[in-house]
Parts: C-alpha cells; structure tokens; sequence
C-alpha cells in the first residue's frame, strides 16, 4: 500500500472535513453575464444583422444618360451555315474487299519511316534514308516534257510484278497478272505533271493531267477470285508493293469497293461504285491558281497555294471527284503532301489477283475527251 500510496499523495481523510472547513469561498458577481458583444465598437450596430460598416444614406445616385450600357447579344441566334466549310468526308478504318496483310502495312510503314528519317533512326541509317525522300523536282529536258505530251510513257515493272506487260503502241499497254497475286503498284516512266514546268504559279494557264486504265477481266478469266485494279497518281519513290493511295504522295480511286484514297493507309472514303470487268477508268487531276486571295494566316514569302482538283470517269463520262484541299479529319487523315502540285506526280495503276488490264496514255486513245 506504501508503493501506491506515494502516488496518490497525502488526502484528506473525510471529505467536508477539516480541510475542506478551512477553505475560502467566493460570492457570485452581482447582475446578468456580461454580452458576449464588444462595448467599445467605433461604429453603431448594422441593421443587417451582421459586423461591418452601415451603407450610405439616401437613395443610389441616378443613371447619367451618357453612360449607355453595352450591347446586347442575342446567343440564341443560330449563324448562316452555309459560310462554313462542308464537314469532312467520313473515312473506313478497313477496306471490306482489300487483301492486304497488316505485315504489308507494317513494312510499307517502316520503309516510309526510314524515307523520312524519324524516331531518331541511326546515323547511317539516316544518312541512307536521305537519299529516299520525295523527289525534289527539277525542271525537265525538253524531249521529256514533249514525250509526255504526246503520251509517249512507259509502264516501269517492279520486282514485285509477276504477270505479262507488253507495249501495244504509242502510250498504250497490255498486261496480265496471275490468279491469286499479291499487291503491286506499276508506275509510269515519266511524270504527267512536271512541278517546274506545269505549275500554273509558273505558267498562269490552268494544267490538267489524266490517263485510263481499261480492265478486260478479273480472275484470270475464271470470274473476279479476289482480283481488282486502282488507278491513281504518286509523287517518287514510293513502295511498289503498296496499292497507290495507301501511303505518302499518293491518291487512287479502287476498283474493288470505289473508294477513294488519300495519302490513306486505312479503309479510304466512300466514293463510287465498284470498277466492273469490261469497264474503262480514268482518273484526272486539274492545277489551277486560286481565285480566293491567300489565307490571313500565311507569311508574306511563303509559297503560293494551287488548287487541285481530282475527277474520276467511267466509260468516258465524268462521273465524279473531289477537291485535294477538301476539309479533312484532324484525326485520321494524313493530309495531301505531295499531290498539292509542288512535286512531280506519275501515273500509278495498283493490282492484285488475276487482273487483265489495258493501259492508255495518249488522248486519241481516250473514252473521255477533254473539251
């Protein structure tokens, strides 16, 4: 108890007891509890309820007739739609009819990606790729541009191609491919649209090139088998075991869903129907200056933009086409470089499967006959 006790200390032993006897005690103040308000405010009470100063006596002061309040607004209103742009054409992620591996797509990518040296490519590697970006043009010697003029052009057989290809005259080409092969781009040996010399900026007179592709059979003869033809246009070098169309500097109408393809390794834009057997194409494309003055955006050196406008036919009506500054989804399409008119562009006819196909470049040879 000793031990517990130095704890507890020395306590009286009753309570009320002698200690407790001896303790003073105090008397409560006299009146109510004091406000729990300060006495010594330096300003009256507010009257609403709350600290802080009174506002000021009398009425607010009146409106003075200069100060004239600001225009209204009215955000109800819904503006004229038909000053805004057409919205863009929607694009496919797939085409329902392409053949194409996702293999073929990935290497087409990678050769684009070494092209045009990014992702911090090696320095050999980028010094070999420098050497493979689009073709800056240069102006051409004078037999050239007067051999495209009469339609002298040569089909060029990569090595991807395994078919027949033979000229049948002045522009005009013959060729088959076997059932059951895989994608192939045939490109013309000459540029129809030389940037240097055919540029409407250069020459002030409107520039239009075109070709047709006409197609004899698909399937070997033995009915379509997963066969078609695309007819387009390419800026150099391009991958050759690409349909044109699906990568950098390259546009094409296909013959297997009618699509249209810009620049577009996806599934392309509803465009028209399928390319039948027995069936001419012929895909063109028109430069011209623009007529609108030049966006405020646009420096005082930079280049002056050309209108470019693409139209497709059938059997020699122009059935269709579309403008190359078209609006575009931010999104999914990868813009038109390259077929804007600053670089040189070829004929580009893409194939897969067993295709019979006649080729002409020269205009008396034509369905279609410009006016």
């Amino acid at each position: 108890m000793g031990f517990f006790k130095a704890f507890r200390g020395n306590q009286p032993a009753t309570i009320g007891g002698e200690s407790s006897q001896n303790s003073q005690s105090y008397a409560p103040p006299p009146g109510p509890p004091p406000s729990h308000a300060p006495t010594n405010h330096h300003y009256p009470t507010n009257p609403l309820g709350h600290d802080g100063p009174l506002p000021p006596s009398g009425p607010p002061p009146p409106h003075r007739a200069g100060d004239e309040p600001p225009p209204y607004h009215d955000w109800t209103v819904i503006p004229d739609t038909a000053l805004l742009p057409p919205p863009p054409s929607i694009g496919h992620e797939a085409s329902p009819s392409g053949n194409a591996s996702l293999s073929d797509a990935d290497r087409a990518h990678v050769w684009i990606q070494r092209c045009n040296c990014i992702q911090g490519l090696l320095t050999e590697v980028q010094e070999w790729c420098r050497t493979y970006p689009l073709i800056r043009p240069h102006r051409p010697a004078a037999v050239h541009h007067d051999s495209v003029n009469i339609g002298n052009i040569e089909l060029v057989r990569p090595r991807e191609f395994q078919g027949n290809l033979s000229k049948a005259g002045l522009g005009c080409w013959k060729g088959s491919t076997k059932s059951g092969g895989q994608d192939v781009c045939l490109l013309g040996s000459l540029p129809c649209y030389f940037a240097c010399s055919d540029s409407p900026v250069a020459t002030g007179v409107k520039k239009t090139i075109y070709f047709e592709v006409r197609v004899l059979s698909y399937g070997g003869g033995r009915g379509r088998d997963a066969s078609s033809l695309a007819i387009g246009w390419s800026a150099l070098p391009y991958p050759t075991w690409r349909m044109p169309g699906w990568e950098r500097g390259s546009l094409a109408v296909h013959g297997d869903d009618g699509r249209r393809y810009v620049n577009d390794t996806w599934g392309g834009k509803d465009f028209t129907n399928a390319i039948q057997a027995g069936q001419t194409a012929g895909l063109g494309m028109e430069f011209s200056i623009p007529s609108a003055p030049p966006d405020y955006g646009s420096s005082p050196g930079q280049t002056t933009s050309i209108n470019v406008d693409v139209f497709f036919t059938r059997d020699g009506v122009k059935e269709s086409g579309w403008s190359l500054h078209e609006e575009l989804d931010a999104q999914n399409d990868l813009g038109v470089g390259g077929l804007d008119g600053q670089f040189d562009l070829y004929a580009a006819v893409g194939l897969f499967g067993g295709v019979e196909f006649e080729v002409n470049f020269t205009r008396d040879r034509w369905l279609w006959q410009p006016s």
